[in-house]
This record gives C-alpha cells, sequence and structure tokens, in this order.
C-alpha cells in the first residue's frame, strides 16, 4: 500500500463510518472531512508563530514528528498527539481538540490551496508527537536563540 492510501486507512479509522469518510474526502470540492479528535489522537493547537518555530526545534530533534495541520493563513498549527493529552494538558495559550471534539482534516495525498493543510502528513503507522517532547519544543521555541548564538 502507498503512503497515502495507509494514511487515508489510518485517518478514516478514527471516523464513525469510514466508508463515509474516504466518500466525503472526494466529494468534498476542498478535500475535507470532519474527524472526531480522542480516540485515535488528540490536537494541541498552537498559535502559527510558535508552531512553526516549534517544528523546527522538534525537526532537528526527531527528524520528522508526528501529523501536523496548518490552518488558513497559518494562523494555528495542529500537532497530533496521544489520545487523552488534551484533558491533561494545562499549557497557556494553547488550545486542545479532545473527547467530544471534531476536527477538520484534510485528505492526506492532495493539497488544498488556501486551506487546512498537512505540514507533516501522516504516514499512516499512527506515529504521533510525543507532548513531552513537544512541551520541550515549545520551551526552546518560546525562549528564542540563546545569547550570542548567531544561528
Amino acid at each position: 500500500m502507498n503512503g497515502a492510501k495507509t494514511a487515508i486507512e489510518w485517518l478514516a479509522s478514527a471516523a464513525p463510518d469510514p466508508e463515509a469518510c474516504r466518500r466525503e474526502w472526494e466529494r468534498n470540492p476542498l478535500g475535507v472531512t470532519l474527524l472526531p479528535a480522542g480516540s485515535a489522537w488528540d490536537v494541541l493547537i498552537l498559535p502559527g508563530e510558535l508552531g512553526y518555530t516549534t517544528l523546527d526545534v522538534l525537526t532537528r530533534f526527531l527528524g520528522r514528528p508526528g501529523p501536523v495541520l496548518v490552518d488558513f493563513g497559518d494562523a494555528r498549527m495542529g500537532f497530533l498527539v496521544p489520545p487523552g493529552t488534551a484533558a491533561r494538558w494545562l499549557g497557556t495559550g494553547i488550545r486542545t481538540a479532545g473527547s467530544g471534539t471534531w476536527i477538520v482534516v484534510p485528505h492526506p495525498g492532495r493539497s488544498s490551496p488556501g486551506g487546512v493543510r498537512w505540514l507533516v502528513p501522516p504516514d499512516g503507522s499512527g506515529t504521533l508527537t510525543d507532548p513531552a517532547l513537544l512541551e520541550l519544543a515549545m520551551h526552546e521555541a518560546a525562549a528564542g536563540p540563546a545569547a550570542g548564538n548567531d544561528r
């Protein structure tokens, strides 16, 4: 199975009706569908500027974090994390989507100009970003470059 097809299957498995989810992706001209958070993943939603810097930090340490979404105009970035994270998250200024919430999810194999899109698409393996590592990366990103460090 190719990567996009595997990712589609993994994402659709979170839907109450996976087949309806796949049909919605194919029929919706924006290539998006709504999926429930809280069973296969939660989402931590960071302001865009902090999100991009955090993603840079994570990528330096991990190579490839779990799936990451970005919304219209890059105002907010959503990191997919293990289920249950949203209920325990205490970070100020970070929104969460967990059990009882739904998120807009783009088709992993197509791009939607100007809409919600994947910065790091799911690979279908179920890999998610570790929330402890995400928190550390956010702290580093918020602190900015160390004094005297001219990267």
